[in-house]
């Protein structure tokens, strides 16, 4: 799945770009499909109409995803909606997609800041310590809460706690911003949309 991996907070590549966007991860708990299953009813669907039996080209096959999704969003009436299609409600993100590269996010002022090196450590103090592969070459911000104790995010995402007497993080999946996080996204976060 490109939304989570068995990264340090589930971080994928996709759901780090996401992060840098501003858009907040919400995952369901692993194992646990029917915390989502409208979604996983859908892919259901689809693997039934679009996949089984696979088609003999890739070209093939992609024909196949495409009248699934002109079938699924324009033609067929949806019972969650009212009995009509999904394309008569929808309505695009007046948000767009910052052009360019997303610049580095700005931490508080009392935030030890740290660059992911190439292969996924950040040195704290003189402890060396690996976060994850997926944040290679991006800042993480570590936040003291206690004595030697830490809460690391990435961007305003909180990812683990760190200790530094024991030099190990500890891999939390943050489901809700911390107040001064939440406060501080709307000023440092620009608006946009992943059309």
């Amino acid at each position: 799945m490109p939304f989570a991996s068995s990264a340090l907070a589930r971080l994928s590549h996709l759901q780090v770009l996401f992060i840098k966007y501003g858009i907040y991860p919400e995952l369901i708990e692993p194992g646990k499909a029917q915390q989502n299953g409208i979604h996983e009813r859908m892919h259901r669907t689809l693997k039934q109409e679009a996949t089984i039996p696979p088609s003999s080209s890739m070209g093939a096959q992609q024909r196949r995803f495409d009248a699934f999704r002109q079938d699924f969003n324009t033609d067929r009436p949806h019972e969650a909606l009212g009995m009509v299609e999904p394309a008569t409600v929808y309505r695009g993100s007046p948000r767009r997609k910052p052009e360019g590269e997303v610049g580095a996010y700005d931490y508080p002022g009392h935030y030890l800041v740290r660059r992911v090196s190439r292969c996924g450590t950040i040195r704290v103090f003189h402890n060396q310590i690996f976060v994850s592969q997926t944040l290679n070459e991006e800042y993480v911000g570590l936040e003291e809460v206690e004595e030697g104790r830490y809460e690391l995010y990435f961007c305003f995402y909180q990812i683990g706690r760190y200790d530094l007497r024991t030099n190990k993080i500890e891999d939390i999946i943050s489901r809700v911003p911390t107040s001064n996080t939440r406060a501080d996204l709307s000023s440092r976060v620009s608006p946009m949309s992943l059309e």
